[in-house]
């Protein structure tokens, strides 16, 4: 008892949390990392090429400048095409896929061009040795956790070791291995220096560079690269004793290069043989001390330290902006599925609008309970909040949640303090969940980010479904009484993909949104407010328009409750107003019909989403009739920035006269955020590579080979190179425009560089010179002289694999044989036909080509496309969606606060944030606050779970008011003669 106490105590003084960070199995192993190993591999080689003499360096290359254009250009393709990747992972399986394939094809370029060999880096002997121990090193560590998963089976370790690692986290380490072992042997060779140097040497410390006395020594071996690069060599490298030390090791030799000087026996170990079985043998035990050891080091840890130390590393589960350019993303295809069937099979044949109408057997009774609330009309004042296009990137989506959870809002603008309360009501205007509706998105994208900011009430049930609407909360005897926020929503859109059949499941069948109550039983909806305020909730569906049913209950709504000085608020997804104009189309004829001859003046204000921005239009004083006064949109709920400078322009609907008075961003701002397009469009859309490699490959690819290329190679100087070049491509672009109904000057550019690569490397007798298979070829040329096998070990392997470890190894090497087999296929082909080819053949031709074409495309199409964008939505105007959606800002996020107040009139108060947070963390004082049982979430002073990693900012600190406005309730404009007609 004793000692377990003593023990205890030491423990507790320990910083067990950092012990727990590092081995629970719920966090990465350090063993998984190996992106740590890359850069440690990286650094060595960087260090190592730096000890030699750099301007030797470049004495050594050769001086012929197509060798320097073609390794810029090499590099500089696969750096382009790599650069997403560069610093972050994005969507691990795709990033990681990138880096190795760029790797693989890179070596299997560069290892076929020439003057590596005189700066010292054989890299068919290091392909060679990197493939041997990359298989020996698999083949060992898989050996090693069969048997460890064994031991953990029958109980003999921990149950933490129960966790089995990926096995692509297996050949990642294995590669990281290899890689750094075919760096040594670059740099430092194969040959054991112990017998070389005197006995001393062993008890000698290479930190003995680090004493006092030889500092003057340390500065002349760094300024003597090369010295320095052999003592590390000799000193971190080198083996620890003999083969006489180690009598089991004594003939296992794994790389050559031990024999002795007069051809005898040696008694060196292997440094290569060292190098690798140090690091397996630090692998093998980092990985039993963790999964045996970890769990009784974390043991000691108390619940309610484990518990605050969880909360510190929670982190909000939020989805990222959805890649509308996505070539890989099931959920777009599944888009443009549903959008494909709801707009040839359904409009015009189905109409879920109908459908709920059809379900009410009493109309009457649904216009007062289904249809109408005015619930809230008896109020002395009110406030309401809108907001549209939310359920994108969950960043943005809940930025602009927090904000209208807050019990209130302290802003300042021009000197003047405003305290904003949180809205009773919250009208959302469509456009839910971003690309398509499905239990998925509608609860990861909208759902999540609204409960995180206002929780819904304790005993709320996410799979309870609503069928007696409005289901108060226990204790509140009908909805007028409810004092807490309501939300009322329309459909936009993308909300109609499938039909409306989510947004029925999940708002028209669900009580709560988050902290919001929901009484909404239909897609449409009227509600009367105070002081002879109306909000219309109108569903456009796909139409963009009413249909007759909606028209016929708010028609007669107008005629029967709506006094004549009382006001309108019209809710739409749409802003037809701006639409119509950008495309010259008129709809929406019903509503224009609604508005016109039947509200006659009495729409105050119309309100909308879809155009993900801010924008107000107010009417100019005229003659005229003015059937509506302001038009506002804000569609900056969450969703990408859309431009306002297209926009610029609009001035007439319903014949009058608007101008503009607010825009967020500015004019400017949107025009500059344009530009975006041209410097950063592929790292937005990384996974368009999959469309737009296949796409220029598609357009060039009946045009390989181009055998009549010795011309531009035969010019004496680099001008006469280039003006040979572009007049190849001309006569291709021509022959392409006689011949084809598609062409595209950049795939053409790049098909007859990828060509004129190979030509030259052909004409050099780099490629095309021994076959398919021309490393394999190689290696068996050498194998006794640098793979010696003393002790009959590969032939025994080869017995007992049946022959499958010298084939996987053959294979394994003929993949980095690429650019050899499109070197020999091609001169087959320019020299027979390509009759001559089997169809088997001519795939393997092409795909091999492929495999280089789509590295070199993938940068220039997104270039190409992007610079397109840029000049369509700031020169030209056109593809404003197309060009913003692509750069998938989750910035400029917005939301309209009004407040009818005393005297009816309505103040319009519109709250934006220009930086949306990226980082987020468990709020102290949500965390801290006493949570009374049954309590409901509104009633809370610190509502929302998370606040921004960095305080500066965090939405509630960076809100500001960009547009603030009144609308009297007197204001009535002239409407003139009741039967004028209207000019659209």
């Amino acid at each position: 008892m004793g000692s377990d106490k003593h023990s205890a105590g030491l423990l507790d003084t320990l910083r067990m949390e950092r012990v727990r960070t590092i081995l629970t199995h719920t966090h990465p192993y350090p063993h998984e990392h190996s992106r740590h190993a890359i850069i440690a591999v990286v650094v060595g080689c960087l260090f190592f090429i730096s000890s030699d003499n750099m301007h030797t360096l470049i004495e050594k290359l050769d001086n012929n400048i197509k060798w320097w254009s073609m390794y810029a250009c090499l590099l500089g393709f696969f750096y382009f095409f790599s650069s997403p990747f560069i610093g972050k992972t994005i969507t691990p399986s795709y990033s990681n896929f990138s880096r190795w394939y760029i790797a693989w094809i890179l070596v299997a370029a560069v290892y076929h061009l020439p003057s590596f060999q005189s700066m010292g880096v054989d890299l068919r002997m290091n392909l060679s040795l990197f493939l041997t121990i990359f298989l020996a090193s698999v083949l060992f560590l898989l050996v090693f956790h069969i048997i460890f998963l064994g031991l953990w089976y029958v109980g003999l370790v921990s149950r933490v070791a129960g966790k089995r690692p990926e096995i692509l986290t297996i050949i990642q380490n294995c590669a990281v291995i290899s890689v750094f072992c075919c760096v040594f042997y670059s740099h430092c060779g194969n040959r054991a220096v112990l017998r070389h140097r005197p006995l001393e040497r062993r008890n000698s410390s290479w930190f003995s560079l680090w004493k006092k006395e030889e500092r003057n020594t340390w500065l002349a071996k760094f300024l003597r690269m090369n010295e320095l690069k052999d003592q590390v060599c000799s000193s971190w490298f080198a083996p620890v004793g003999s083969a006489s030390d180690y009598p089991l090791l004594s003939k296992w030799v794994i790389y050559g290069e031990l024999g002795s000087d007069n051809g005898g026996s040696s008694d060196e170990i292997s440094p290569i043989y060292s190098l690798w079985a140090t690091f397996i043998g630090l692998y093998i035990a980092n990985y039993v001390v963790e999964r045996s050891t970890g769990w009784a080091l974390t043991h000691p840890l108390s619940v309610e330290e484990y518990e605050k130390m969880k909360k510190k590393q929670l982190k909000p589960e939020f989805l990222d902006m959805v890649p509308w350019y996505s070539g890989t993303s099931a959920d777009l295809f599944k888009t443009v599925f549903d959008l494909l069937v709801s707009v040839t099979v359904f409009v015009g044949r189905f109409d879920m609008r109908m459908m709920q109408a059809a379900m009410n057997k009493d109309q009457e009774s649904a216009q007062h309970g289904d249809l109408l609330y005015d619930h809230l009309s008896e109020k002395e004042d009110l406030w309401f909040d809108f907001m549209a296009d939310t359920g994108d990137g969950g960043n943005s989506s809940y930025s602009v949640a927090r904000l209208l959870a807050q019990p209130h809002i302290r802003v300042t603008r021009d000197d003047s303090v405003f305290t904003l309360p949180r809205g009773d009501v919250l009208l959302i205007g469509g456009d839910l969940a971003y690309p398509n509706p499905s239990t998925f998105t509608y609860e990861r994208r909208l759902f999540r980010p609204f409960e995180y900011a206002l929780q819904p009430p304790p005993w709320y049930k996410k799979d309870h479904v609503a069928v007696n609407k409005p289901e108060v909360p226990s204790g509140v005897p009908k909805l007028k009484q409810y004092d807490g926020p309501q939300c009322y929503i329309i459909p936009g859109n993308h909300d109609w993909f499938d039909g409306l059949n989510t947004f029925m499941r999940f708002i028209c069948h669900k009580s709560w949104l988050g902290g919001w109550f929901m009484p909404q039983k239909k897609s449409y909806f009227a509600l009367q407010l105070p002081k002879g305020w109306w909000v219309f909730g109108l569903d456009l569906a796909l139409h963009c328009d009413i249909d007759v049913y909606q028209f016929k209950f708010f028609a007669e709504l107008v005629k029967e409750q709506v006094g004549e000085r009382d006001s309108v608020i019209i809710m739409t997804h749409e802003p037809n107003w701006l639409l119509d104009w950008y495309f010259n189309n008129v709809s929406g004829k019903n509503v224009k019909h609604l508005i016109c001859d039947y509200l006659k003046g009495r729409c105050k204000l119309r309100i909308a989403g879809d155009m993900h921005h801010y924008m107000r239009h107010s009417y100019v004083p005229s003659d005229g009739p003015v059937y509506v006064q302001h038009l506002l949109v804000n569609g900056c709920g969450g969703a990408f920035l859309h431009p306002t400078h297209v926009f610029s322009n609009f001035r007439k609907f319903y014949g009058t006269t608007y101008e503009s008075k607010a825009a967020y961003p500015s004019f400017e701002d949107s025009s500059r955020i344009a530009l975006g397009n041209i410097l950063k469009f592929r790292k937005k859309n990384w996974q368009f590579d999959f469309i737009g490699g296949i796409v220029y490959f598609v357009l060039v690819f009946s045009m390989f080979p181009q055998c009549e290329l010795n011309h531009i190679l035969r010019e004496d100087s680099f001008s006469g190179h280039l003006r040979s070049f572009f007049g190849t491509v001309w006569n291709a672009f021509m022959y392409v425009l006689e011949h084809s109904y598609v062409s595209f000057a950049a795939a053409l550019i790049l098909m007859l560089l990828l060509e004129l690569g190979v030509e030259t490397c052909i004409q050099h007798k780099l490629l095309a010179t021994s076959g398919y298979h021309t490393l394999y070829q190689w290696y068996r040329s050498v194998e006794s002289e640098h793979f010696p096998d003393p002790t009959g070990l590969r032939a025994r392997i080869e017995q007992w694999t049946f022959g499958l470890y010298p084939a996987c190894i053959k294979y394994l090497m003929s993949a980095f044989d690429i650019p050899e087999v499109m070197a020999v296929t091609r001169s087959n082909i320019c020299k027979n036909g390509m009759q001559s080819l089997s169809r088997g053949g001519a795939v393997i031709y092409y795909a091999s080509v492929f495999l280089y074409f789509w590295v070199f495309s993938t940068p220039v199409v997104s270039l190409v496309l992007g610079s397109y964008l840029y000049i369509c939505v700031n020169w030209l105007h056109l593809h404003f969606d197309e060009a913003f959606s692509s750069l998938r800002i989750a910035n400029y996020k917005a939301f309209t606060r009004f407040h009818i107040n005393h005297d009816g009139d309505l103040e319009v108060y519109t709250l934006a944030v220009d930086k949306v947070p990226k980082e987020w963390e468990l709020d102290p004082d949500w965390d801290g606050e006493l949570k009374q049982p049954q309590q409901l979430s509104h009633l809370r002073r610190f509502p929302s779970k998370w606040r921004a990693a960095s305080a500066h900012q965090d939405p509630l600190n960076t809100v500001k008011i960009i547009d603030h406005f009144v609308i009297q309730q007197t204001d009535k404009p002239d409407l003139g003669a009741s039967n004028r007609s209207v000019t659209c």
